[in-house]
């Protein structure tokens, strides 16, 4: 059986897509998904936010603070997150998120 999961990383605010810092003219954006694994690197006083959308007026779905010692790395359970336009991140202080998903 061959799974439908995917990865794509962002190094800064911006739509996720399917390949690495998406910008709109390589790949496609993703749209939609559903965020099954989320992953950041640990830089002191660092904030995530998710946002359901293309940019971050869209519906803010999932946000955390952590720090250097720990980053991030939660796998979601169930079906994940349903994003249902697409997927947008906002970084604080962390340099790299590489997300998880399907669809």
């Amino acid at each position: 059986m061959e799974s439908d999961q995917k990865f794509s990383c962002r190094t800064s605010d911006g739509r996720f897509g399917t390949v690495t810092d998406f910008d709109g003219t390589s790949g496609q954006a993703l749209g939609p998904a559903r965020v099954t694994y989320i992953q950041a690197e640990g830089v002191a006083n660092s904030n995530i936010k998710l946002y359901d959308g293309t940019d971050n007026t869209g519906t803010l779905i999932f946000e955390s603070n952590f720090g250097a010692n720990d980053g991030l790395d939660i796998y979601v359970p169930g079906s994940g997150i349903r994003c249902t336009t697409g997927v947008f991140i906002d970084l604080t202080n962390t340099t790299s998120v590489t997300i998880g998903y399907t669809g």
